[in-house]
């Protein structure tokens, strides 16, 4: 965490405000990268939290598994939260997998309507007001992702500027 003196104040207070406290929010995938390369991102966009919503932290791929994650984004300034709840579960992964991504869509908005999913959003909601974030998932292509929902959700609540890296 940063300490007091270098966090920014809140960015978003209420429904209306200066044009510089507009929430903004980034988003990241990682499968054509490699560590470095989306940490280098992520820093060159001053991102300053990665809010991770795969479902599941684990990755095939060298470097995004959940611990040797958050490791590389500490060494490099940046937090790491892991938010379970608003990853895709898995009948939507299976559908995606089949080519059926508006099945995804459909289950997953079944989903992101669950009690535990709605907290988690509040969570994000609460961290992108206070810190710059990013959400993270696998998926190069933020039109085939969930994330891409996430982030349409912030922009419907909140009015959230989407920055896709």
């Amino acid at each position: 965490m940063c300490e007091s003196g270098d966090r920014p104040a809140a960015r978003r207070q209420g429904a209306a405000g200066p044009a510089e406290d507009a929430l903004k929010v980034w988003t990241i995938g990682y499968e054509n990268d490699v560590q470095a390369a989306v940490i280098d991102r992520l820093k060159r966009a001053g991102v300053e939290v990665v809010a991770d919503v795969r479902a599941v932290a684990s990755s095939r791929k060298a470097g995004f598994s959940k611990t040797l994650l958050a490791g590389g984004l500490k060494e490099a300034g940046i937090d790491y939260v892991h938010l379970r709840a608003l990853g895709t579960p898995k009948a939507g992964r299976q559908a995606v997998r089949a080519g059926h991504p508006e099945q995804m869509e459909r289950i997953y908005a079944d989903h992101l309507a669950e009690p535990e999913s709605q907290l988690a959003l509040q969570q994000l909601r609460d961290l992108a007001a206070a810190r710059r974030t990013a959400l993270l998932c696998y998926e190069a292509d933020p039109a085939h992702c969930h994330r891409t929902i996430l982030a349409g959700e912030l922009r419907r609540r909140d009015g959230a500027e989407i920055v896709d890296l």
